[in-house]
């Protein structure tokens, strides 16, 4: 199941976070400058403050096993066009067991084409164990429908240069390399691409 995430998240979000960057991507980094960015990135703190920010959406993606158990009702907040439910009561995660999420927002990637007008899928993780079957797929259409709920734009997803597997899913949907530039954590700097998607037609 996929559900929209609210404030009431930001601590199962930060562990997830914490857990899905560094499987990825914790063995380039010195053990030191790896706890501070996610102290820095992936704090409960700065979470909760994304997911409050209206101009943005994280959509968190729950164990079957957990969703069988929990068997939680639906509401008007699990639909990508929803309202943002910043505001709304939500129960605890605690029954529930998050392995994956996506993070939807205006672009901030360093590119000249890039304007504020455009969207970007920001983060989408999804627990080692758990790839395959459709999960990323999913996660990603939740996300990209939420960023044309208003119509068609440009849409923006940044990749490391290493993740061959990101990239070809990333291609699949449209998404075409255009630029590149450096993601440090310490002193170590990423080889990261940007990759874009022109606006489509309604019908397309």
């Amino acid at each position: 199941m996929i559900r929209r995430a609210t404030p009431a998240d930001a601590e199962a979000l930060s562990a997830l976070s914490r857990t899905c960057f560094t499987q990825t991507f914790g063995h380039l980094y010195d053990p030191a400058d790896l706890a501070a960015f996610l102290d820095e990135a992936y704090s409960p703190g700065v979470l909760r403050a994304e997911l409050e920010d209206p101009h943005r959406a994280t959509w968190l993606l729950i164990d079957d096993a957990s969703e069988a158990a929990a068997q939680p009702e639906t509401s008007p907040a699990d639909h990508p066009t929803a309202p943002d439910p910043a505001s709304e009561a939500t129960t605890s995660p605690d029954s529930q067991s998050f392995i994956g999420y996506v993070t939807a927002c205006p672009t901030h990637l360093p590119h000249p084409d890039a304007g504020p007008g455009d969207g970007e899928i920001q983060r989408l993780y999804i627990l080692e164990g758990h790839q395959g079957g459709g999960r990323g797929t999913s996660l990603l259409n939740t996300a990209l429908q939420w960023l044309e709920r208003d119509g068609p734009r440009t849409l923006w997803i940044g990749v490391w240069s290493e993740n061959y597997g990101a990239q070809r899913f990333y291609a699949r949907h449209g998404f075409e390399v255009v630029g590149e530039y450096s993601f440090m954590v310490g002193n170590h700097a990423d080889h990261e691409l940007i990759t874009r998607r022109l606006p489509r037609a309604l019908d397309a």
